[in-house]
């Protein structure tokens, strides 16, 4: 049966966006319409027309009938750019669960009150012809007015015939007599011109030219001719550290934009986007701009409007990029596509690398995801031909592998050394140094230590508003990183008044000090979660490395994604073991990814690297894997436990959260939930219920959480599972302060 409604967004670029309004689909369009659609509609009460667009249908409505407005007409039979991201979010709300509006909110820019920047212009009047201009001209002599002369000779030599507002007043030193004079001579006009607000600014070379080797090249005649022929797939380029993929990636887009097309560029954290775009600048200069959290409401809307107008080829940025409005879009590129950023924490909880797939395939556009040590997912899907597999083997220019040594920690500590830094490892910072050669320091912890516990009752300090241990800072603040709760660490402890309470564990800032202590002399630069508060922060840290303000980088992982520093010859990855253990399936892929992005960042230009992993499980395969960067061997391994656990890529997981500030009735709630959930798969063999649990950490900020795991070998049927628990969910009465998310195949356990 046809719809019969159609809910409509109004005024898309409003705060409207909050709510949708119901109308009536005449017979003449049913067949025609669509979600994304654009359709003129009577609004308010003199039914003025006005745009909207198609977010949703339904055969049922609150009001009468006979109350509700009728659709106009439909706009054209062209999706706009607007329908084509509302289809989008459409598909978004449908695979990861949430609701419309949050889904619209994410994909669509909401313009808030932004007051639009203006500059003031002072151009020659449109009347002003070359005869008039020498005119004017032998008048102003005669009379001997310098200002006006000088005034006029200064727009008469550039093309564009006007000048800015300051140039005029401060360069020109031209007073506001004289510019109200020349306008009451109709010589001159002072006009308003809106602009853009910048996102960053960038330096760039003009010309800027790079050759490609033969493996490079292949890569980029093979999308390029696909893109050509109107052929578009998603391609998954697997090239070892260095091998050059992001040339490979300013190639195709040269070529993107050569047919006229438009390009996303997603990188996997904010730290990367000052490198990135600098580099993106060389070729195609102004033509390139961000997107990303750090900029302003106004900055952000503006670099919207950029890439809508037509203003820019090229929009990098982190996830939220990929919905830059471009109307012809050519490409997607993921760079280090295996990252978890690339999967959101909230609701709606989608993955940048499917959503990107879903939108090309709208767009008719095509996606290049590249990565060193792809997905397990993306690997899988490569070999078994949904994607297409490209590979680069070697390093591009002089850069070779770095050597590696694996440090086995227990040895260490049977030697005597109870400091984090091994002896080799310390013996290889005091030979950079002496050579003023560069060191990266990783470690995947922030903070001073992990925790605090007390040696005689053996309790941990935990934040009072969640279920999770507080983190020593060096200030010896002890903060929640999920609530953002602090307090002073206690020299006595809260639970037995003992005062044999201390810090466990390591983190950057305690990696920092150590260092500093082992170095005095060194230059040491730390760049972690509160090292990067401030705005452009990323950028001043790595612009300082990068010109050899400082020898030693000490960094959690936002340090070893894709940068290259030319000087940097070794690489220290501190505990590899932090990520092995961890209450997650993933935690073998993870660690190998780390220690292999890592030990990419030595040896980048002339000088041979080395990297250093300090591990207390030498013989576990992702860090043998990793140490040898054979990503075949880790593959094989990882692919073969997967299978036998029933996990993904060989099977999809959905896991529902449900959060209530009443435990009790969370309690009885999953109980309810979870034998739902049954009853719709009593005889599903393929369907694996595990639950309803408390998850690792049952409380954040005084509410309470709950978790169901489901397991089953077909997606689309997990998919289905939801929007029936969504149904039962909808029907009770009693569910006002119980909350349901929903995450597939997460990346993250809860």
């Amino acid at each position: 049966m046809l719809p019969r409604y159609a809910d409509i967004i109004i005024d898309i670029s409003h705060e409207a966006i909050d709510r949708p309004f119901q109308y009536r689909i005449p017979d003449e369009l049913q067949e025609k319409i669509q979600i994304g659609s654009m359709v003129k509609i009577p609004f308010g009460r003199g039914n003025h027309l006005r745009t909207g667009y198609v977010i949703g249908f339904s055969n049922q409505t609150e009001y009468q009938p006979d109350r509700i407005k009728k659709i106009a007409e439909l706009c054209d039979r062209s999706v706009p750019v607007e329908g084509r991201l509302l289809a989008l979010a459409a598909w978004i709300r449908e695979n990861y669960g949430s609701t419309m509006i949050n889904a619209i909110r994410m994909v669509m820019p909401v313009k808030k009150t932004i007051r639009q920047l203006t500059d003031q212009m002072v151009v020659l009047t449109d009347q002003m012809d070359a005869e008039q201009l020498a005119q004017v001209r032998e008048q102003y002599q005669k009379k001997h007015a310098q200002a006006k002369l000088r005034l006029l000779q200064a727009l008469e030599e550039v093309p564009e015939r006007y000048l800015s507002m300051d140039i005029v007043r401060q360069r020109l030193n031209i007073s506001s007599v004289t510019l109200k004079a020349m306008q009451q001579e109709k010589v001159i006009a002072v006009i308003s011109k809106e602009r853009y607000r910048t996102a960053g600014i960038y330096d760039y070379k003009e010309g800027f030219q790079i050759t490609l080797n033969k493996e490079q090249q292949i890569v980029v005649d093979e999308i390029t001719h696909d893109m050509e022929q109107g052929h578009q797939q998603t391609y998954l380029l697997h090239g070892i550290t260095g091998s050059g993929k992001t040339e490979v990636y300013v190639n195709i887009v040269k070529k993107t934009v050569k047919m006229g097309k438009q390009a996303i560029v997603l990188i996997p954290e904010i730290a990367l986007t000052y490198q990135t775009v600098r580099y993106f600048r060389n070729y195609f200069g102004d033509r390139v701009t961000i997107l990303n959290s750090r900029l302003s409401d106004g900055e952000k809307y503006d670099q919207f409007m950029r890439a809508k107008n037509g203003d820019v080829d090229v929009v990098i940025g982190p996830r939220s990029a990929l919905f830059a409005p471009f109307q012809n879009l050519g490409i997607i590129i993921i760079d280090e596509e295996h990252e978890s950023s690339y999967k959101s924490d909230y609701p709606p909880k989608y993955h940048a690398r499917e959503t990107a797939v879903k939108r090309a395939e709208l767009e008719h556009a095509s996606v290049l995801l590249g990565s060193a040590t792809p997905s397990v997912e993306s690997y899988h899907r490569a070999l078994n031909g949904t994607y297409r597999l490209l590979e680069l083997h070697e390093r591009a220019g002089s850069g070779q592998l770095a050597k590696t040594s694996i440090v086995d920690l227990r040895k260490e500590l049977k030697a005597g050394n109870r400091s984090i830094i091994s002896r080799e490892l310390a013996d290889d910072i005091a030979d950079r140094l002496a050579r003023r050669q560069q060191v990266m320091l990783f470690i995947n912890k922030r903070g001073y230590n992990s925790f605090v516990s007390c040696r005689s009752c053996g309790e941990a300090l935990k934040c009072p508003h969640c279920d999770v241990s507080l983190t020593r800072h060096g200030n010896n603040q002890m903060i929640c990183h999920y609530c953002g709760f602090q307090m002073p660490q206690p020299k006595v402890c809260p639970s037995c008044h003992s005062g044999l309470i201390g810090g466990y564990g390591t983190g950057t800032q305690k990696v920092e000090e150590e260092v500093q202590r082992l170095f005095p002399q060194a230059r040491i630069l730390r760049m972690d979660k509160d090292t990067t508060t401030a705005k452009n922060a990323h950028e001043q840290i790595l612009e300082k490395f990068g010109n050899g303000e400082a020898d030693i980088l000490v960094g959690t992982q936002m340090i070893v994604k894709g940068h290259d520093f030319a000087n940097v010859t070794l690489v220290g990855i501190i505990l590899a073991d932090l990520t092995l253990f961890q209450n997650d399936y993933r935690a073998g892929e993870r660690t190998f990814d780390l220690i292999t992005q890592a030990a990419g960042r030595a040896g980048r230009g002339e000088q041979p690297g080395k990297v250093v992993i300090q591990t207390y499980k030498p013989e576990h395969y992702a860090i043998k894997a990793a140490a040898e960067q054979d990503y075949s061997y880790f593959y094989k391994e990882e692919e073969a436990y997967r299978g036998l656990m029933k996990y993904p890529p060989e099977w999809n997981m959905m896991v529902v959260l449900m959060v209530s500030s009443d435990e009790a009735f969370l309690d009885q709630m999953a109980e309810d939930i979870c034998d739902y959930i049954r009853s719709c798969s009593v005889d599903d063999r393929n369907m694996k219920i595990i639950g309803p649990s408390a998850p690792v950490i049952a409380k954040i900020r005084d509410i309470y959480r709950r978790v169901v795991y489901i397991k089953n070998y077909r997606y689309n049927e997990l998919v289905v599972l939801k929007d029936r628990i969504e149904q039962y969910i909808s029907e009770k009465k009693e569910v006002q302060d119980l909350s349901l998310q929903f995450d597939f195949n997460p990346l993250n356990m809860y």
